[in-house]
């Protein structure tokens, strides 16, 4: 793919620019955020599901976030197919003012009073989401 020139007026020089990486959050930009940052590698511990990732800490193995592939349904949605979802680790007094059953959801399949389930459908900003996972590491890390 050729990447972007753009003509400063002035100078009429080209100016070459390497295209823009996707400003939403999506499950390769997690799974790269999470080894980038923390240094976790997934783990796919189900034989029959091969597309849940589970990001544990290195020292305990505790979970800090688990993404799946499930039916719209399960989130209350409709439509057909299946969604990308990050289960993550929040504050308890986050939640009420996080979930909006667009973009944030109580969790899939976790306890749904300490974790939240993300939808990684391009509407999340990376950086919003980041952030949040970098709460959810925080939040499960061993004593």
């Amino acid at each position: 793919m050729p990447q972007a020139c753009w003509i400063q007026k002035e100078s009429k020089t080209c100016i070459r620019r390497k295209p823009m990486e996707p400003v939403f959050a999506d499950r390769k930009s997690v799974l790269d955020y999470a080894e980038r940052t923390f240094g976790t590698l997934p783990d796919y511990p189900w034989l029959k599901d091969s597309k849940s990732a589970v990001l544990r800490h290195q020292d305990t193995a505790k979970w800090y976030g688990l993404i799946m592939e499930i039916p719209p349904k399960r989130l209350g949605l409709s439509g057909q197919g299946a969604v990308d979802i990050l289960n993550i680790k929040c504050d308890p007094l986050m939640l009420g003012g996080l979930i909006d059953y667009q973009r944030y959801f109580p969790a899939y399949h976790m306890n749904k009073e300490k974790w939240v389930s993300a939808i990684l459908n391009g509407t999340i900003p990376r950086e919003e989401l980041f952030s949040l996972l970098r709460q959810s590491f925080a939040l499960t890390k061993g004593k």
